[in-house]
């Protein structure tokens, strides 16, 4: 009996510390990563999803007006935005040539050539996602079970006018998703989250059955 119950002891001590230092190579292993490699990673977790397409919502506070947030759905060439701003939705779909623009407040739908669309037209909100410590000084501010909150500080060296002075970024662990990005331009405050995979190509493909009472404005080239 004392022998059953002093091998026990020893057994349990054995699991004890097996766990201690197995926990401590966790603490280590996350300690090893840098900021600027949990933003790589988060990078490589997306790319690894871009063929599935992206979707994610975007906020922007803008003084006076107020906030405007817009839904994104990514796929390759192909992106639809939806959302709207006191009161009237918009609605925008590109699939890299043709720019189509849903107006709700005149029901009316602009078809434009890509080239000639406003500038935030011709793009998805993925790109604040991509390259973010290029040109920026990544530190972490804070860590979670969940997530690593990290704080992108524009780099000296970085010349861009356009570019934010602070990003603030969430990194899951586990994943490496991206959580959520947000920053400030010039008064304007802009914050990307709920960012999911998986985008079918009817979510980005402009169908003019959906609008069957529009008006449709077509300002495309020999049109």
């Amino acid at each position: 009996m004392q022998f059953c119950l002093a091998e026990l002891v020893k057994r349990t001590s054995m699991k004890r510390s097996i766990i201690m230092v197995a926990a401590l190579l966790l603490s280590v292993m996350a300690l090893a990563q840098t900021p600027k490699e949990i933003v790589s990673r988060m990078e490589e977790a997306m790319e690894k999803h871009e063929k599935e397409g992206i979707v994610m919502t975007m906020d922007i506070k803008i003084p006076i007006l107020g906030t405007m947030s817009t839904k994104t759905y990514v796929l390759g060439d192909k992106y639809k935005s939806e959302g709207g701003m006191m009161g009237v939705k918009i609605v925008t779909w590109s699939d890299g040539t043709t720019t189509w623009t849903y107006d709700g407040k005149k029901d009316e739908i602009t078809i434009e050539d890509t080239a000639h669309a406003k500038p935030d037209e011709n793009k998805g909100d993925t790109e604040m996602f991509t390259g973010v410590a290029d040109g920026y000084d990544v530190s972490l501010k804070k860590e979670t079970d969940d997530a690593w909150y990290l704080l992108c500080k524009k780099s000296k060296d970085n010349k861009e006018k356009d570019d934010p002075k602070t990003m603030d970024l969430v990194v899951a662990k586990g994943t490496y998703y991206p959580v959520s990005i947000s920053a400030k331009v010039s008064g304007v405050s802009v914050k990307i989250y709920d960012v999911s995979f998986g985008v079918s190509d009817k979510q980005v493909t402009f169908n003019k059955a959906d609008y069957p009472r529009a008006t449709i404005v077509d300002k495309r080239d020999g049109k």
